[in-house]
């Protein structure tokens, strides 16, 4: 287990020790999600590469369209 610092809220993860685990243990559609990891906005292709440890902070935007 990892706990992690998501959108400012302290948040425990069982299964996730990449970004992209972590989007997908969240049941977040990856298309429409945007994701900052400790200060650093990532693309999608970074996710699978990008580590976690214990207390980083993670930023989650959701993308919608309309007007």
């Amino acid at each position: 287990m990892i706990r992690l610092i998501v959108n400012g809220d302290p948040r425990d993860f069982v299964n996730s020790e990449t970004i992209e685990q972590m989007v997908t243990e969240l049941d977040l559609p990856k298309a429409t999600v945007l994701v900052e990891h400790n200060g650093t906005a990532l693309l999608r292709s970074d996710w699978p590469i990008t580590p976690l440890a214990p207390n980083d902070r993670v930023e989650i935007l959701r993308v919608s369209a309309g007007g």
